[in-house]
């Protein structure tokens, strides 16, 4: 692979197989021959005494065939793998300039045919690069390009062009139109000579065919226990069981991920249809991701290799908090301590929902462990009252409430003096 100065090296490549082909032109003209690669508005177009034929690089792009060569760069731990190679084709217009009528025409048919004579960039010819330039430092490193040691090599192609789109090119250039040719070189091969992360050689290979069958969630639920019935809109609460519906959920090893815990859920509570798994203990309130996977075992024994196979799509679910214990009053001015399942985490955002006002609750160090006991402060202005509804808020995740037989809501309560 090639390095950033391999842009420059191809035009200089250029630029030097022109003036070393220009002999027999240059004698039919009767005169010397100008070969640049210079910007047109940089060329003085007044100036009639000069035959000219210019090079100028007017865009780089990326080549679609090597866009996606190599990839990725990096693996999922930030670790450089691999160095893809960035590959451009480079697209020039070829101008000419002639001092005389109908020697512009000449020069631009002699650069076409001498092009058009070396459709490829040969090695020896790369190698051979000589620039006169006053900068031997920036010829020394096109030299050292490595162009000519890149696994493609470069091709010279003719590119057709409406007259629109030259005129486009020639106004935003700012200077008078020109007999112009447009040719595209591709591919360079520009590539980081950055360290990777060495991988070990593959020391056995192993194959399995198997059905296609990916797992999908289409629906959420909560059991309260085994064998207790599963209930429409029912919320999840710490110790329930998390019913997982969908399609083709069984494997021939199935797991549940809970946020980044693996689960492996009991073998008789897996159908193709449905998964009931217990949640994890340490869960905290709030929102939760939820995925099915399905590793593939390809028989080798490493357990220190495991493919993950399919899965699922991932699905989210909320844990609602559950308030265990709560006074049955408490005084404005002082604390209301709260009994809550599961812990809820230092960094949570907690509130207390009495009846209709909201109490937070003062803010912990992010060192602390998560609690289940907590204690709001009352406001000395919080408005009073019998019997207010009771709800814990964490995370945005709400505590249920409890009904009486008519349906309505009626704990836990709290009396506001």
């Amino acid at each position: 692979m090639s390095s950033p100065l391999s842009i420059a090296a191809v035009t200089g490549v250029l630029k030097n197989f022109l003036e070393n082909s220009i002999t027999e032109v240059a004698t039919a003209l009767g005169g010397t021959i100008t070969i640049s690669a210079e910007p047109p508005d940089r060329i003085d177009i007044d100036d009639v005494s000069t035959d000219r034929i210019n090079l100028f690089l007017f865009q780089a792009t990326e080549n679609a065939g090597w866009r996606n060569y190599g990839l990725p760069a990096r693996a999922a731990n930030g670790d450089r793998i691999s160095n893809p190679p960035l590959a451009l084709d480079l697209s020039y217009l070829l101008t000419a300039y002639g001092s005389a009528p109908l020697h512009a025409e000449a020069l631009l048919g002699y650069a076409m045919f001498v092009l058009h004579e070396m459709p490829v960039l040969t090695r020896d010819a790369i190698r051979a690069i000589t620039l006169a330039t006053p900068d031997a430092s920036l010829l020394a490193g096109l030299k050292a390009s490595e162009l000519a040691d890149q696994i493609e090599q470069i091709k010279i192609a003719p590119q057709t062009m409406s007259v629109e789109e030259l005129s486009k090119i020639w106004s935003a250039l700012l200077t008078q139109y020109r007999p112009t040719a447009v040719y595209k070189a591709s591919v360079v091969l520009i590539e980081s000579e950055k360290s990777v992360k060495p991988t070990l050689p593959v020391r056995a290979r192993n194959i399995l065919v198997l059905p296609f069958e990916h797992p999908s969630i289409e629906l959420l639920q909560s059991q309260a226990a085994e064998g207790d019935p599963i209930v429409a809109d029912q919320p999840i609460l710490a110790g329930y069981n998390l019913v997982i519906d969908g399609g083709q959920l069984r494997g021939a090893t199935t797991l549940v991920v809970v946020d980044d815990t693996e689960i492996v859920p009991d073998d008789d509570q897996i159908t193709a249809a449905r998964i009931v798994v217990p949640l994890p203990a340490d869960l905290q309130p709030g929102l939760h991701s939820v995925q099915v996977v399905q590793p593939v075992n390809f028989g080798t024994g490493l357990s220190s290799d495991p493919h993950r196979g399919v899965e699922s799509n991932v699905a989210a679910f909320v844990l609602a908090p559950q308030i265990v214990a709560s006074p049955a009053s408490a005084a404005r001015g002082d604390t209301l301590a709260v009994k809550i399942n599961p812990a809820i985490g230092s960094t949570q955002r907690t509130a207390l929902l009495v009846g209709s006002g909201t109490i937070s609750i003062p803010a912990r160090a992010a060192a602390d462990p998560p609690a289940t006991d907590l204690n709001f402060p009352i406001p000395a202005d919080f408005r009073p009252g019998p019997d207010q509804l009771l709800r814990v808020q964490v995370d945005g995740a709400e505590s249920p409430l409890g009904t009486d037989l008519s349906g309505a809501y009626d704990s836990p309560k709290v009396t506001i003096t």
